[in-house]
């Protein structure tokens, strides 16, 4: 990937992918609840965090303000692919089950089309995995940066490269899974019970007999 990012303009999504990568440490990735805005403040404008909400498919559920300039209204709720010019969806599709289901960092570059009154425009879009409070992958966060006057809106992209990269973790202690650890061996749970009391003899002498055989002469 370092030939994508070896022009000037785009180091926030440098930023953004060493941020996510000092938050996983030796996972495979974070978690939604563990991205502090604090943690790429520079880069904020740029930055997006998607919901997978069906194979292929994931809308925007926040967004810096550059997603928004680009399409020249807000764009929280919208599908990724309303960014994407119509022949390149498929390819979008294909990329973000690649993230989620791989799991894989994906970076693309992109040109925006063109006409009289939207000129050229160079993008680069980076796509990273996360995994939700539930713990399944269904959010990625995300990093747009286009270079260029945005002109009229909105502006779509074509996919015109891509670099996908498998994680790894860098943990070489695999997780078992909890249906397969060892059970642990549970103490006994009293509740509100208290222990049985112990019968004692009210025999004042243990070599008498509690009961006896009264005989009478009447």
């Amino acid at each position: 990937m370092t030939e994508f990012r070896a022009e000037v303009g785009f180091s926030a999504i440098s930023q953004v992918e060493a941020y996510w990568d000092g938050l996983r440490g030796s996972r495979l990735m974070p978690r939604r609840s563990e991205i502090d805005p604090r943690g790429i403040e520079s880069a904020l404008e740029y930055t997006f965090v998607l919901e997978r909400i069906a194979p292929g498919m994931a809308r925007i559920r926040i967004a810096g303000s550059h997603l928004s300039d680009l399409m020249g209204m807000e764009v929280r709720g919208m599908p990724l692919t309303s960014l994407i010019t119509p022949p390149c969806r498929r390819q979008i599709n294909d990329v973000l089950e690649d993230v989620c289901q791989r799991p894989a960092v994906c970076e693309l570059r992109l040109n925006a089309e063109t006409t009289a009154t939207k000129p050229h425009l160079d993008a680069r879009l980076l796509l990273l995995p996360l995994k939700s409070d539930l713990g399944d992958v269904s959010r990625i966060l995300g990093c747009m940066i286009a270079q260029g006057d945005i002109g009229h809106t909105p502006r779509r992209f074509d996919v015109v490269g891509a670099k996908i990269r498998p994680i790894t973790a860098a943990s070489t202690a695999p997780e078992v899974p909890a249906d397969m650890a060892e059970p642990k061996k549970a103490a006994p749970v009293r509740g509100f019970s208290e222990p049985a009391p112990r019968f004692k003899s009210r025999t004042p002498r243990p070599d008498v007999p509690y009961l006896r055989i009264v005989s009478s002469d009447d």
